[in-house]
């Protein structure tokens, strides 16, 4: 398994043509008290940088993009019976999606741990 970020604190879990997809700890903890509030549906198609779920925080909502493009195959169904759990466990068991890589040329422009660490130092 391969895990990438991007400059918007979503990370990628790469396992062959799936991506699983979620927040870093860095992008929970910038927001405090975030919750799942919407992700995308299985079956859907999503362009890179499309909107694919919102997070929401006490002061604001926001989406969050996918960071490639694919086909929704799964959903976290645990964030539905329990959306804070982006707050305990972001870089886990919170993930929000998988995606079938469409391309997987895109994996290029995403950071590996080293870079993303730099990014948020």
């Amino acid at each position: 398994m391969t895990t990438l970020y991007t400059s918007d604190h979503e990370w990628l879990h790469i396992e062959g043509d799936v991506a699983t997809i979620g927040i870093t700890d860095y992008g929970a903890i910038a927001a405090r008290r975030r919750r799942v509030r919407r992700t995308a549906q299985v079956g859907r198609s999503l362009k890179k940088a499309e909107a694919a779920a919102v997070v929401e925080s006490v002061k604001a909502a926001s989406d969050v993009y996918a960071p490639i493009s694919g086909e929704v195959v799964e959903v976290n169904e645990a964030l539905a019976a329990e959306p804070a759990l982006v707050n305990s466990d972001a870089g886990g068991k919170a993930w929000f999606f998988k995606l079938k890589i469409a391309d997987k040329g895109e994996l290029g422009g995403l950071m590996d741990e080293a870079a993303y660490a730099a990014h948020t130092a």
